[in-house]
């Protein structure tokens, strides 16, 4: 293995191969921190690109796009309070604070230095026990698929800022939008209204469009209507020092391995897994009550959990020919185009191959890291531009992003209507995350939970008789009861002073 790696890594350096990596990190970094440009928007747009070129370069640049698509999302999240992708949503709640703080700087390296961390532990685990881990998420059917859902959803309870109710209510708005269009299993239309382009349901991207990038610019408009002119915000240059790499050190490999164990069950994808990094980070935290107002921990926890995904999605993919989520789709879809077959007999026919994209990924990370750093400078000026001019421009980006996805103008008509959701949530102080999260993981639940009930008969067994279920489920309750005793425990800390 050692032999056919280090081979790898030449082919990484080569002439032919490192022009396309760093062209596919840098591009994959640009069309994250879009609104809407998601890092498998990225990847379907350039695969009609690599129809000529070397499988293992054609590959290469794929993956360059799909990490620093995963990264640069979180550029647009901490500068604008913008995601730029659905895995950057739990970026805002710690790293735009920061930005607001004038540490927009500091906030962009602890982003770049754990996304590099996550990126790596997952290529490193990748390499290693690929086998392993794909045998273990072969174990997943739809009872581990449904309390994996549910697990995720108690994060809701940890997203909620100081009102649980308040989040709960925003959990039950997401869950209900995740019911429109055809039921999963009998494809009934439900909340349709006969209107046909809400058969498909919902589409995610419009919804994050909406509640974060439109209704922080109908926010700032109306700051910039009632408040008096102010100058230019100002900012710290300093990045991140050793104290803050020493406090997100541990986080950032924990959610690195974590990440990279949800990304390596299918469908399960980053966004999910950054929001239960982050759950866990700030459970596990001794101060989690800095949760939310520019926690290092949190921002690290999140980035490091997304990119942890990276490496993890593409064991099931290269393993058993299995996609990890809708990158690794497409990914699967270059390898059959170069006339590749994802699967065990893949590390046998085709090691260069194999070995050369690990390496690439190895590469890719690093140079996302520099990338990320030496961009600092420049990332932060977008600060600086005058809101009158910064906000139109957002708003038309996140219009252009919505129309982008489908073509359609209906989904530009959703991002608006969630925007002008958002807006009047925002002033009844009822957070957004909890809307996203449950729009992401409530098809999830649903579906699993109801093909549970069909394999047992209607019998809700399933729940205790499977240990990898059974895990996740302890570890709900286990997350709801920690987050209510903290929740206790800022309620009387006001009161103790």
């Amino acid at each position: 293995m050692l032999e056919h790696l280090f081979s790898g890594i030449l082919t990484a350096f080569s002439p032919s191969v490192f022009p396309v990596l760093i062209f596919g990190v840098l591009g994959g970094i640009i069309l994250g921190a879009l609104p809407g440009l998601t890092a498998t928007m990225g990847v379907a747009i350039l695969l009609p690109f690599t129809f000529g070129m070397e499988p293992t370069a054609a590959l290469v640049m794929l993956i360059g796009v799909y990490i620093g698509g995963i990264y640069g999302g979180s550029i647009a999240a901490i500068l604008l309070k913008t995601p730029g992708t659905p895995a950057s949503a739990a970026t805002v709640l710690d790293g735009h604070t920061l930005a607001a703080k004038g540490q927009a700087a500091r906030a962009l390296s602890i982003s770049a230095v754990a996304s590099f961390i996550g990126g790596l532990i997952s290529t490193i685990v990748l390499i290693a026990i690929a086998p392993l881990l794909a045998d273990f998420a072969l174990k997943f059917n739809a009872p581990e698929y449904f309390a994996l859902a549910l697990f995720g959803l108690t994060i809701i309870a940890s997203v909620s800022s100081k009102n649980i109710l308040k989040g709960l209510l925003a959990g039950c708005i997401g869950l209900l939008v995740s019911t429109v269009g055809l039921d999963p299993i009998s494809s009934v239309p439900r909340f349709t209204f006969d209107v046909m382009d809400l058969y498909s349901g919902i589409n995610v991207i419009p919804v994050l469009i909406g509640l974060f990038a439109i209704s922080e610019g109908l926010n700032q408009l109306e700051k910039l209507h009632t408040q008096k002119k102010s100058a230019p915000p100002k900012f710290d240059h300093k990045l991140l020092s050793k104290k803050d790499l020493k406090t997100m050190l541990p986080t950032a490999v924990k959610s690195g391995l974590m990440g990279t164990s949800i990304g390596s069950v299918p469908g399960a994808g980053a966004d999910i897994s950054a929001f239960v990094c982050y759950n866990e980070a700030k459970r596990s935290a001794k101060n989690p009550d800095e949760f939310g107002k520019g926690s290092v921990q949190g921002l690290a926890a999140a980035e490091a959990g997304n990119n942890g995904v990276t490496g993890g999605s593409l064991v099931p993919l290269l393993t058993l020919g299995v996609p990890g989520d809708a990158v690794a789709a497409v990914l699967l879809g270059a390898l059959i185009v170069q006339g590749l077959t994802p699967g065990p007999l893949l590390f046998s026919q085709s090691p260069e191959v194999v070995y050369g994209v690990f390496s690439s990924m190895l590469v890719a990370n690093i140079v996302m890291l520099i990338i990320g750093l030496l961009g600092i400078r420049f990332f932060c000026r977008i600060i600086e531009v005058p809101k009158i001019i910064m906000i139109p421009i957002i708003i038309f980006l996140s219009v252009i992003g919505a129309y982008a996805i489908n073509n359609s103008m209906f989904d530009v008509g959703i991002a608006i209507s969630f925007g002008l959701l958002g807006f009047i949530l925002n002033k009844m102080e009822i957070p957004s995350s909890p809307i996203l999260l449950a729009i992401i993981l409530g098809p999830m639940a649903e579906t699993n939970l109801r093909k549970s009930l069909l394999m047992y008969d209607g019998s809700w067994s399933f729940l205790y008789e499977r240990p990898i279920a059974l895990a996740f489920i302890v570890l709900a309750v286990f997350s709801v009861y920690s987050t209510m005793k903290l929740k206790k425990k800022q309620a009387q800390a006001p009161l103790a002073e």
